[in-house]
């Protein structure tokens, strides 16, 4: 017992809560019922028999991660940079997203705060829908981007399952970050986007 650490932070997803359409989700909303859903209840539910042993569990429900150099964000710019960038299917889902920094900066809070502990969503608390992702994408690359969607069934035929969680519409808020005063260094979307493709 000596040597038992006295955090664990454990990495879940935003998909805990399934495709919610326009409902604003935060750490108290019950998960939802697909695939991705059962494969992160059951992630967290592992990390949280650390409890058992007298371990702070914090649990991150991270979102969409925006980085310069991996992640979704990796995968799209090749298209956008061509001008051929567009909406997902509808365009109207809602997308969580989250700087790569962000990610860092609340995985320290919740090693260091030691009131912080459950689920913490590790999101932008400005959710936007993937229509309006798409156009800010196009103006920081300076790019058009196309007005009609692309098909469901063809990013399904493309992605394969990935494309469930490009169409999910889940509206994240991180209630538990703001309450503590956590202050989130990309709240806003073009600058983090900027601070992804300016380096």
């Amino acid at each position: 017992t000596e040597h038992r650490p006295r955090v664990l932070v454990s990495a879940s997803a935003v998909g805990y809560y399934g495709d919610r359409g326009e409902e604003i989700l935060t750490e108290q909303s019950p998960p939802g019922r697909d695939f991705l859903a059962e494969v992160c209840q059951a992630w967290e539910a592992e990390a949280a028999r650390a409890e058992d042993l007298g371990v702070r569990v914090v649990r991150l429900r991270i979102g969409l991660v925006m980085g310069p150099d991996g992640g979704a964000l990796k995968e799209m710019l090749p298209l956008f940079r061509l001008g051929l960038g567009a909406p997902l299917g509808s365009g109207r889902q809602w997308w969580s997203w989250i700087h790569r920094d962000d990610v860092v900066g609340l995985a320290i809070e919740a090693l260091e705060n030691d009131a912080l502990s459950g689920p913490v969503n590790a999101t932008a608390p400005e959710p936007v829908r993937n229509s309006e992702f798409t156009r800010t994408l196009g103006r920081v690359l300076h790019r058009p981007t196309l007005p009609i969607g692309v098909p469901a069934f063809v990013l399904c035929m493309l992605q394969g399952e990935f494309a469930d969680v490009l169409l999910a519409s889940q509206r994240v808020i991180p209630t538990r970050a703001q309450t503590i005063g956590y202050s989130f260094r990309y709240a806003e979307l073009e600058p983090a986007l900027r601070a992804c493709v300016e380096r």
